[in-house]
């Protein structure tokens, strides 16, 4: 492995993503047998000032790290955390330091959310090993539950294994920490053993929920509906599921693939078009125009009703949803 790395993982990263960023930064510099690495962290843009020719408060560590190891011979370590945020100035000067390291008594780790500055990152691009980080499924957190359990000696029935997910999500950052509180306690990870313990769920992202209505999954639609609620707002939930629902009724409209692509401004080949198109036929235009209807009503009840009705509101308007988008009704 080289001595600079990249680390690049979403833009959108959550604290399972970023975790993982920091264990696949721990790895490197336990290959190159860096005991104590510098970790230097770029603030926010807008949160201070700098010139083209020098860094801001907090960054000036950088220089005498990147340009010598140490004193005793041995590697030094410099993790760069949220290099997004370098300003223009910062990241050229940073390329410079970067092109006079001559050998490895230095290993830096380059930690970004989203594509490093330039010029930085072209400088980057044919010295550094690049480790991508991807954006976390629930898929992917499964997967990396069962190594996690390993390690810790935790063992986790398959119906801990569905509680736990349903719990945390992707988010590997809490579903490392429930599975340290289960150690700790010499517990298994039972479905009653995880439903007692952890109660609030920290995220729910709102796919989820669409997904569960566009499969007709009444059932699923209402646990993600309840699971979002937690820490989300009921408005938010609302325009993520009406713009699903329009690009779904463009689609229907649209007489080719391509046409469509240029109405809501997308890539023929990308996700969320290809996502679209392939659910054009499961609902009719008709109940396309009801489910739209019906999510403007509830838009203005959630901001004129009393609170309390609002959980009953959007738990009416999900039943109604998976009826008139969910594939389920074409099947009927």
């Amino acid at each position: 492995m080289k001595s600079l790395v990249t680390i690049v993982g979403p833009r959108d990263a959550g604290p399972g993503e970023r975790q993982l960023m920091m264990d696949r930064a721990a790895a490197v510099f336990a290959q190159f047998e860096v005991e104590d690495p510098v970790r230097i962290d770029v603030p926010g843009r807008g949160t201070d000032s700098a010139d083209d020719s020098s860094f801001r408060h907090g960054l000036e560590p950088l220089v005498p790290a990147l340009q010598s190891g140490s004193l005793f011979g041995d590697r030094s370590g410099v993790f760069i955390a949220d290099t997004q945020n370098l300003l223009k100035g910062e990241a050229e000067l940073v390329s410079e330091l970067v092109l006079h390291i001559g050998d490895d008594s230095v290993v830096v780790v380059f930690g970004s959310l989203g594509a490093i500055p330039a010029p930085l990152g072209k400088t980057l691009k044919p010295l550094a090993e690049n480790i991508p980080i991807k954006k976390l499924r629930e898929r992917d957190a499964g997967e990396w539950l069962a190594t996690a359990a390993k390690t810790r000696g935790v063992k986790v029935h398959s119906d801990g294994a569905a509680a736990l997910l349903q719990h945390f999500g992707s988010d590997t950052a809490a579903l490392g920490q429930a599975l340290d509180q289960l150690a700790a306690g010499g517990l298994e990870a039972t479905a009653e053993a995880v439903t007692s313990r952890f109660r609030a769920r920290p995220d729910e992202p709102m796919w989820h929920y669409a997904d569960a209505i566009a499969a007709g999954d009444v059932a699923t639609a209402l646990r993600r509906l309840a699971d979002f609620l937690v820490h989300g707002h009921p408005l938010q939930l609302l325009a993520f599921v009406e713009g699903e629902v329009r690009r779904r009724s463009l689609a229907a409209a649209a007489p080719d693939l391509a046409t469509y692509a240029e109405w809501v401004g997308g890539a023929p080949d990308s996700y969320p078009v290809q996502k679209a198109w392939r659910r054009k036929a499961d609902s009719q235009e008709s109940d396309l125009a009801r489910a739209l209807d019906a999510l403007s009503r509830a838009d203005v009840l959630l901001k004129t009703a009393p609170e309390a009705t609002h959980r009953i509101t959007l738990e009416r308007l999900t039943v109604a949803l998976c009826r008139w988008v969910g594939r389920a009704r074409r099947a009927s």
